[in-house]
């Protein structure tokens, strides 16, 4: 009987531990969301280290978003590069990592990181435009068409897609389908300037 009390109150003891510690991490992001929505990042992180553990993703992932936020672009990526070991599966923690990637230009990284969002999700619309629209302002209109098309295949009559591709499309020197995407593009946006900028280059 007296082993069994103690082993209750060992249970009771560590559950209350337990609980204390997430209680206290529950309470350091709450006030640390109240610091980043002051603007005061490193108070945001302050609140974050004092709990941290390399081996939370939630801890590392938030960091990750905290540091780009105070400008700290290698601690971001640190942070966020060991929230995509702890889930690699994930495509919340390259969604982050391409913040300060991008920040510092690192711009065959950001693709990277957008091909590799691909292999988990191949019809993400968002990936799919970024990337579209990377090739194009590099002038890599060929290698731009699959991925915007792909973007208008899903969203036949959205805009941003459409006056991308038709872009691009006459860019590549492809003026038959550039036609029809611009016409498109004036049904879902009627007196669009781009587009008919475009119909009048290739008349």
């Amino acid at each position: 009987m007296k082993k069994s009390i103690l082993m209750l109150a060992l249970l009771g003891l560590f559950a209350a531990t337990g609980f204390a510690q997430t209680n206290s991490l529950e309470t350091a992001f709450k006030n640390s969301y109240a610091h980043e929505k002051n603007g005061d990042y490193p108070k945001a992180i302050k609140e974050i280290v004092a709990h941290q553990n390399e081996n939370s993703y939630e801890i590392n992932l938030r960091l990750g978003w905290l540091y780009y936020l105070n400008a700290q672009h290698v601690e971001s990526i640190k942070h966020y590069k060991k929230a995509v070991d702890l889930m690699p599966y994930a495509i919340e923690p390259k969604f982050g990592l391409v913040y300060p990637h991008s920040a510092l230009g690192n711009w065959d990284e950001v693709l990277n990181l957008y091909h590799a969002i691909l292999k988990i999700d191949p019809s993400n619309t968002l990936i799919n435009y970024r990337i579209g629209l990377i090739y194009y302002n590099r002038k890599e209109y060929p290698k731009a068409i699959p991925y915007l098309q792909k973007v208008v295949n899903l969203y036949p009559f959205s805009y941003d897609g459409l006056n991308l591709l038709a872009w691009a499309q006459y860019l590549a020197g492809n003026t038959r389908e550039a036609k029809l995407l611009f016409n498109r593009c004036l049904l879902t946006n009627p007196g669009d300037e781009s587009s008919l900028g475009g119909l009048k280059l290739i008349k």
